[in-house]
């Protein structure tokens, strides 16, 4: 096959400049987005507070990515829309994430699809699965951030409950067909005040769309302090929800 040596492409000046493409750049990303997001994420110190609620049993001295960086890759990943789990064969290279993920040296290769993987998927064979989250605490950490939100806590909240489909491909655990959409999907709840996300609970499709809402809604209005006083809450009236209501 031929090989191209050529490394510098000249194109029509711009008046007395000269005009020309190579491939002397380095190491670049295109993602400079992250940089915003890391921002963010420093001001409230969000990846600390979501590891606090990971347990990791691997043996510490063996270990080459921990907690804190994988869920940094994975989330900062899903932020710019990288939702599989195979993107980080390539993502795991980006000079960018690697700085958001801790690395002190950009070139450092972050955790693969399978490191991820055992992140994502606890409760399987101890062998594998050793990093396990606690479902209270991740609870507690959305109230928290809500809270802290606002200067002084707020006097009511209203809360927007929703269920929506996550479409399901191939054979999943839990797998079920939904009338109204048509199809195999997950069911999950959601509970926002304004934009703010205050519950996300993964469901099947074979139950109703309300299922579990009155309990989640009394833990958060139980967790929000001064809130509980007056709280109230509302179904928007989407498709979705007076559906499968």
């Amino acid at each position: 096959m031929t090989e191209w040596s050529q490394e510098v492409f000249p194109f029509a000046p711009h008046f007395s400049r000269r005009v020309e493409a190579s491939f002397s750049a380095g190491r670049v990303s295109s993602d400079g987005g992250l940089l915003l997001l890391r921002e963010a994420e420093r001001k409230i110190g969000l990846m600390k507070r979501v590891a606090a609620c990971f347990t990791d049993r691997r043996r510490q001295g063996r270990v080459e990515h921990g907690v804190e960086a994988m869920l940094a890759q994975r989330i900062h990943g899903l932020a710019l829309g990288y939702e599989d789990l195979n993107d980080h064969e390539q993502l795991r290279h980006d000079p960018l994430l690697a700085m958001l993920s801790g690395k002190r040296e950009s070139d450092q290769p972050l955790a693969g699809k399978s490191t991820l993987n055992r992140l994502e998927l606890p409760g399987g064979a101890k062998r594998y699965h050793k990093i396990d989250y606690e479902s209270e605490k991740i609870d507690a950490l959305l109230c928290d951030l809500f809270v802290e939100s606002h200067a002084t806590p707020p006097g009511e909240v209203v809360l927007d409950l929703d269920a929506t489909d996550i479409p399901l491909y191939g054979y999943r655990p839990e797998r079920f067909f939904h009338g109204y959409y048509d199809g195999s999907c997950y069911l999950p709840l959601y509970i926002f005040c304004g934009d703010q996300l205050l519950c996300a609970r993964l469901r099947p499709a074979n139950q109703d769309a309300a299922k579990g809402a009155l309990d989640e809604v009394t833990r958060i209005l139980t967790q929000l302090p001064q809130a509980g006083r007056r709280g109230r809450s509302c179904c928007a009236p989407t498709p979705a929800s007076a559906a499968t209501s």
